[in-house]
């Protein structure tokens, strides 16, 4: 009796276990997703606010700009929320560091989109856009569209836990305020220096990979056909040390 009360006790642990294992992959998996889509969504604001000011600014792109803001508030909460809760767990391993890496990821991320609010933010006061004849202040860039391409993108990114979360959305300044508090909250009550985040390949791998040789680019760049001025062709010397010589040769 007792011998089968002891085997059912460890089986129930060892499925405890197991559950516990499956669901912060699931959080882990979750949070991989939401790092996409915050690159994504904070990439597309980046674009659209490059368009301020000009000529092809309206109330659509304010529009658009103040959605997409709201979309990179909503997964960047949710994301710290859930990296935070990852990381109190206090586990090694891999999947320790996996979690790190996406908690530094997500602190770069948040200073560069904070820097494109503060740019947006000027760029609205400096062109409100309240009166038609604020119009005629934009700047004459000969460019028109844009946006909507650019809208209709961030309509397609994949973003999880959205439909169940839904936290207020601040104005721009007190959002902008708010993203310095949050920054500092993470750099102080998790303990991951930035420095300790590794790349998992060498630097410039794939352009080191791809970089002719030297001596073959040399050998092609001397042996490359000249037009004269006169219409006829000739060929440059092929002196092995002529490094200058097939310079001037193809700058002539």
């Amino acid at each position: 009796m007792w011998t089968r009360f002891a085997t059912q006790l460890q089986m129930n642990r060892w499925r405890q276990s197991v559950g516990e294992i499956q669901a912060r992959q699931r959080q882990v998996t979750e949070c991989e997703r939401a790092q996409v889509a915050l690159s994504k969504v904070t990439a597309c604001f980046q674009q659209m606010a490059s368009s301020l000011g000009s000529d092809s600014d309206g109330s659509s792109l304010r529009e658009e700009l103040a959605e997409t803001r709201a979309l990179a508030h909503k997964i960047c909460t949710g994301l710290h929320r859930r990296l935070l809760a990852l990381l109190a767990e206090g586990e090694q391993g891999q999947e320790r560091e996996h979690v790190e890496r996406m908690w530094v990821f997500l602190l770069t991320g948040l200073e560069t989109f904070q820097k494109d609010l503060k740019k947006v933010g000027s760029l609205q006061e400096f062109f409100p856009l309240t009166q038609r004849k604020d119009r005629d202040t934009l700047v004459k860039t000969g460019t028109s569209g844009g946006a909507l391409e650019i809208a209709a993108r961030v309509a397609t990114i994949q973003t999880p836990w959205l439909a169940v979360e839904d936290d207020q959305i601040p104005d721009m300044k007190t959002q902008i305020s708010k993203m310095d508090s949050l920054m500092q909250e993470m750099l102080q009550r998790v303990n991951v220096p930035l420095w300790s985040v590794e790349a998992k390949q060498e630097a410039w791998v794939e352009d080191i990979k791809d970089e002719p040789d030297q001596d073959e680019t040399l050998e092609e760049m001397m042996q490359v056909e000249l037009v004269s001025q006169e219409g006829t062709t000739s060929n440059c010397c092929h002196h092995p040390r002529c490094k200058l010589g097939c310079i001037l040769c193809l700058l002539n």
